[in-house]
């Protein structure tokens, strides 16, 4: 396909119909050329319920040629040997308050319970359950991942008194929520920012909620501030974005053979990682 030969070197081919924002006058340099057509790009996106649809009845790019106008994560042509396959170039996109709300309308996402009023712009805010399991730090002289770990913590519940977390300490805590996904959606959890700027953390790694999921989310508490910090059970503590994915997932968390530990995890739920060694 005749293109033309941007400053990053790749041939772009012609027909690729973008529009620069209103409003930027400045002339195009050689790093606008390259940025500014990825971020500015617009496009009439599909509605959540109606894109879903699309892909489930086998829609592709073949099949819909405007999808050319949502390849805006990679500006190399479209048989690129670098992408392997047209829909590793799709927008992931993040959903809206108006898409959340669908998706939990059609069953797609279940957040139970669920108050209207915790839906955000692109999140849905989360509460933290009196529920906790605290380290036993004086039953072992190391942390051993090949053994189990169902004894190293102790699990409290602490009604509707405040846990005192203090510097430097850390817990496990879960949602109150209940969250299940579809096998197209992954999600990713974060704390709260006034949260955060306390010392509260309410992850170390585990922010990652895979296509697939079902349970509640266990909350890796953790003090960083130089005072103690209080959490009160039923208070906001996090929040939980949607992504959706090029494609549904072949194989959605729990599958057989893809040894997924926690799929139905009621409460703060211990370390597993020992079961890798078993496989």
């Amino acid at each position: 396909m005749p293109g033309r030969l941007r400053s990053s070197g790749w041939l772009v081919p012609r027909g690729w119909a973008r529009e620069r924002v209103t409003g930027i006058e400045p002339a195009y340099s050689a790093w606008e050329a390259d940025v500014l057509p990825l971020n500015y790009t617009r496009r009439r996106s599909r509605p959540y319920r109606e894109q879903r649809m699309f892909f489930l009845s086998g829609g592709s790019q073949e099949s819909d040629p405007s999808l050319l106008t949502r390849l805006t994560m990679c500006p190399r042509p479209v048989n690129c040997p670098l992408c392997r396959s047209p829909y590793y170039r799709l927008v992931v996109m993040v959903l809206s308050d108006r898409s959340i709300r669908e998706a939990l309308a059609a069953g797609h996402i279940k957040i139970d319970p669920l108050d209207e009023a915790c839906i955000q712009p692109s999140s849905v805010d989360l509460h933290v359950d009196r529920y906790f399991r605290l380290f036993r730090n004086h039953t072992s002289r190391v942390i051993d991942v090949r053994e189990d770990q169902e004894d190293l913590t102790e699990l409290v519940d602490v009604g509707d008194d405040p846990l005192i977390l203090h510097p430097g300490e850390f817990m496990l805590g879960s949602t109150t929520e209940r969250v299940t996904l579809p096998d197209d959606l992954v999600a990713r959890l974060e704390g709260k920012s006034s949260l955060g700027r306390l010392g509260l953390l309410i992850h170390s790694t585990a922010g990652f909620v895979d296509a697939g999921w079902d349970g509640h989310l266990t909350l890796e508490l953790s003090n960083v501030a130089n005072l103690p910090i209080t959490v009160y059970p039923g208070m906001k503590i996090g929040q939980i974005s949607f992504l959706e994915m090029t494609t549904p997932a072949d194989r959605p968390y729990g599958s057989d053979g893809l040894n997924s530990k926690y799929r139905g995890q009621r409460g703060p739920t211990p370390s597993r990682y020992a079961d890798n060694f078993r496989v």
